[in-house]
């Protein structure tokens, strides 16, 4: 997958980040035109504003 695909994130940092709330991987998801990055453990999308991830568990989009 591309940076662009990926909402503008490098592969090294996908490679390493994890979910701050329960250390589950996380995926990059279409969302609109942007794209989220959501836990496969716990299921918060965390938002990517301008290719950064927010992982901020504040500023996370809860699971339904």
């Amino acid at each position: 997958m591309s940076a662009a695909a990926q909402g503008g994130i490098a592969p090294e940092l996908l490679a390493i980040i994890v979910c701050p709330s329960c250390k589950g991987e996380l995926t990059v998801t279409p969302a609109g035109e942007s794209v989220e990055l959501v836990c496969q453990g716990c299921g918060f999308a965390y938002p990517v504003r301008d290719g950064i991830p927010v992982l901020l568990v504040d500023e996370a989009r809860k699971p339904a």
